[in-house]
């Protein structure tokens, strides 16, 4: 099902053109199971962890790695402005517990609050970024594969059938 769902979106004439017209590496756009994955392991460990400019990140890794980058980018979209303070928040309590650290009370949702605690704030920040980035982008990653995997052999199964 999961494969259906990117298979189908696969054909607009535009895109083909903008692909053709900006010589861009039909890798970065492919839709296959292990560019999908790739794509979501990239995206969501660059959604965890707080930083701007997380798309730029993304892009900077296209050299290196092939992953489809429009799945990747829309993964670090799920660390938006909505959704950062919470993701941030549950972070910085991990980083602490790890650290063995006691946190801050008064927290004040204000420039200068975080101005005066920055020093305070970044270490837990960070270290409690790790398993989260590391982590759930993995475990998203092997469900992700495992969905298409078993969508794949239960199309084949349901052909086999139709036969």
């Amino acid at each position: 099902m999961i494969r259906k769902i990117f298979k189908r979106k696969n054909s607009n004439g535009k895109i083909k053109e903008f692909i053709k017209k900006y010589k861009i590496p039909r890798e970065y756009l492919s839709i296959n199971r292990k560019s999908i994955s790739k794509g979501v392991l990239i995206g969501l460990f660059w959604a965890f962890i707080p930083m701007p400019m997380q798309m730029l990140a993304v892009l900077a890794l296209t050299p290196f790695i092939k992953f489809n980058v429009p799945i990747a980018i829309t993964m670090v979209w799920l660390s938006n402005p909505i959704t950062m303070p919470f993701m941030y928040y549950i972070e910085y309590q991990t980083g602490n517990f790890l650290l063995g650290n006691e946190g801050l009370e008064n927290i004040e949702l204000s420039l200068n609050w975080f101005s005066n605690n920055w020093d305070k704030i970044i270490t837990p920040l960070y270290v409690g970024t790790i398993p989260y980035s590391l982590g759930i982008s993995s475990i998203v990653y092997f469900i992700v594969n495992k969905l298409w995997i078993d969508s794949v052999h239960k199309e084949k199964s349901n052909r086999k059938k139709n036969f």
